[in-house]
């Protein structure tokens, strides 16, 4: 014979017992002023949990605004542009997807290293400008005359990266892409090397095979595969004056990190074709 497994019983069958020798101790009574007691600790758990729910977004506003008020007009400016250019691209097609707004938090939190009041700030301007009618010809006419050529390629680099969280990429929305990249008065050559990169770049950063790597690189200078050295150096110095940290410092330090991690990216693009042309 198989050995017999008692069992306990659950918390219906521990309440039945509660129950049963309340009613024996002291009646009906008894088990009513149980029942209250459970009811009103249930009512306490949960005004506290609203409470705590209220006190703790009263508190994140607060550390938000005093974000805000510690930081130049021209930050919070460039911010804001940012933000409702990216929503109001992302709106074009009538979705505002979860794929999109991730793409656009994990810029501020990733890229920008935003904390959390920064965050809540950022969410902030993206609700209100979801809800906001607002017309984009003119939102990229007031960043094209507030905000020097750099800044203007930090924002075409996320319009890129917004287009691409769609798989596939379609056709015409690479070109309403490119038709902003004009408005904005950037050049060919920088908005092929960014539209390259989101492109072809992806696949291209699997390690693995050299031929890989070198397409990572080129797709990194806005070259060719088989460029020469002479073609090489002069993309890296080209894009190393776009790139570089101090024309954006006025923004912020966040956005100069963001032309430092370029920066970096460059350099080791750079340094990657020096040293196979020396070897060669």
């Amino acid at each position: 014979m198989g050995n017999r497994q008692s069992s306990t019983p659950g918390c219906g069958g521990c309440l039945i017992i509660i129950v049963l020798i309340l009613l024996a101790v002291g009646g009906w009574q008894a088990v009513s002023g149980f029942f209250s007691l459970i009811l009103y600790t249930l009512l306490f758990a949960v005004l506290a949990a609203t409470a705590a729910f209220f006190g703790f977004a009263h508190s994140m506003r607060k550390r938000a605004a005093a974000y805000e008020r510690s930081q130049t007009a021209t930050h919070n400016r460039f911010v804001f542009l940012l933000v409702n250019i990216l929503v109001s691209i992302a709106k074009t097609d009538g979705h505002f997807t979860q794929s999109e707004l991730r793409t656009m938090l994990n810029f501020f939190q990733n890229s920008l290293h935003y904390n959390q009041e920064q965050m809540y700030w950022v969410k902030q301007l993206i609700k209100e400008a979801k809800d906001a009618r607002q017309d984009l010809e003119e939102l990229l006419a007031e960043f094209r005359s507030t905000f020097a050529y750099e800044p203007r390629l930090i924002l075409l680099e996320l319009i890129y990266q917004i287009v691409y969280t769609k798989k596939p990429v379609l056709e015409q929305e690479l070109e309403f892409v490119r038709r902003i990249a004009t408005f904005l008065q950037i050049s060919s050559y920088e908005r092929q090397t960014i539209e390259n990169k989101y492109r072809y770049g992806y696949s291209a950063q699997q390690p693995g095979s050299a031929a890989n790597q070198e397409k990572r690189y080129s797709t990194v200078l806005g070259v060719d595969e088989t460029a020469d050295f002479a073609v090489i150096k002069k993309a890296y110095r080209q894009l190393s004056m776009q790139y570089h940290p101090d024309k954006v410092a006025h923004l912020g330090a966040e956005f100069k990190r963001v032309a430092e991690e370029k920066m970096k990216e460059i350099n080791a693009a750079y340094d990657y074709f020096r040293k196979k042309f020396e070897r060669g």
